[in-house]
């Protein structure tokens, strides 16, 4: 009988709002009940604050790259609960929040002296559209998001419209190639791309031969290279064009203008690690030889990059990677000092795969690295004591737990599949350092260097 005072409009207005896709109901701001677990690891007994707990395709921002705000109180991360949509959530209480609308594809990019973030977007796709690494013909945006702003007025419950907190910073024309890997300078003036290789080709410096693609998966091939966009006019500007193919450009944090990038084949390279003033000359560092396999560099201090000289392979493999990656030669995680060019092994496990992602604390203290094996391993760099920090993180995860330490270096952001029914599903989780390791006193340890 009801149906009689049910108008045709009003039925279509309420099937228009039930079958309107997710995206359009998703808005910046948009909150999401706390998922917050604290646990004890069930290997080694340190606290871990699992900031998401359900299956909605986590995952951290990359090692390279400030995963929390400049504040220290959220972490940003990607995820699919709003597909497309960069999100973060509060340590200490797990509020989720929505901090993009209107998409992104490649690196969130925090800014560490204002809370703030970067991302790139294709305006011509919807949120959950963004063609992976940014593979269209079109022009992209970067994209300027007030953080700050913005989760200041979600606690406060009194939420603008995204263009209250977001700016377009700028616009890549199509023909540069961007991806979405990018980078802050260090004074947060201007920020770094890469381009593509038509793009590069025209500022390849002359009688340089691009490289030929390296090892079984066929990458490697140049030239690729980096420009910068002015973050208060959008003025783009070249800074390099490189023969090989570029991956995971970094900044130094502390010091303006200095860049770090490798060469990426999806393995192993000729040389992985560079770095350059911009400006200046490009130049390899820590020049490597054909039986290392370097990986996975990121800046930890003022000075040093941390990085992996795996230890996975046979004793005697030799194939499209080449002789790399045996224990026939020294391994582990080494810090190579970015004034001296001095390198030093922090540590190594003494049996498996060897550390594979590494990181370190600001303040020179601590190192860490994760295994195939998800297993975490605590280096003190003062006394060379090497610590199974955490483990039980499932091998059937869907990618490794990449440690990133925190600014204060007390706690360290992992992703891991702990909590997942389905063995795969990554959640974003923070260890925090045992205080008996905090407080250890050094007083009585002798240092020869």
């Amino acid at each position: 009988m009801l149906r009689k005072h049910v108008t045709p409009l009003l039925i279509g207005a309420v099937l228009c709002v039930a079958l309107a896709p997710d995206r359009v109901l998703a808005q910046i701001g948009d909150t999401f009940a706390s998922e917050r677990k604290v646990i004890t690891d069930p290997v080694t007994g340190v606290n871990i604050a699992f900031l998401t707990s359900q299956p909605a395709g986590d995952s951290k921002i990359y090692p390279t790259h400030p995963q929390w705000t400049a504040d220290g109180n959220w972490l940003v991360f990607r995820s699919n609960r709003v597909p497309g949509e960069a999100m973060a959530v509060n340590e200490q209480d797990g509020t989720l929040v929505q901090v993009s609308e209107g998409g992104y594809f490649g690196m969130l990019v925090n800014a560490q002296r204002s809370n703030k973030l970067y991302l790139m977007r294709d305006a011509t796709f919807a949120a959950d559209a963004q063609p992976r690494y940014g593979n269209s013909e079109n022009d992209k945006q970067i994209v300027e998001v007030n953080t700050g702003a913005l989760l200041a007025d979600v606690m406060a419950k009194r939420v603008k419209p995204a263009s209250h907190y977001q700016r377009v910073v700028g616009i890549v024309p199509g023909s540069m190639g961007a991806g979405g890997d990018m980078a802050l300078d260090a004074a947060e003036d201007i920020i770094y791309f890469r381009i593509g290789r038509e793009e590069a080709a025209r500022y390849l410096p002359k009688g340089t031969k691009p490289e030929s693609n390296f090892g079984p998966r066929n990458m490697g091939a140049g030239p690729t290279g980096i420009a910068s966009m002015d973050l208060t006019t959008g003025k783009i500007a070249m800074v390099v064009a490189l023969p090989f193919q570029l991956g995971h450009i970094q900044t130094n944090p502390w010091v303006s203008r200095e860049l770090i990038f490798c060469w990426e084949t999806g393995g192993k390279s000729p040389q992985r690690m560079w770095t350059m003033k911009v400006g200046g000359e490009v130049k390899p560092l820590y020049p490597e030889a054909d039986y290392e396999w370097v990986t996975h560099e990121a800046v930890i201090t003022r000075d040093e990059v941390a990085f992996a000289i795996m230890g996975h392979r046979d004793v005697g493999t030799h194939d499209d990677w080449g002789p790399s990656a045996s224990r026939l030669k020294p391994t582990g995680l080494g810090i190579v000092n970015l004034r001296t060019n001095e390198m030093r092994i922090a540590g190594q496990t003494r049996s498996g795969s060897g550390l594979w992602h590494v990181h370190g604390s600001p303040d020179g203290r601590w190192a860490v690295g994760d295994d195939f094996e998800r297993n975490l391993y605590l280096i003190d760099r003062t006394t060379d004591e090497m610590i199974l920090l955490s483990a039980g993180h499932k091998t059937t995860a869907k990618d490794h737990t990449h440690p990133t330490f925190s600014r204060d270096g007390t706690k360290i952001q992992i992703q891991s599949a702990m909590l997942s029914d389905d063995d795969r599903s990554l959640n974003i989780a923070v260890i925090y350092i045992p205080e008996s390791l905090l407080n250890k006193d050094y007083s009585q340890v002798k240092r020869l260097d």
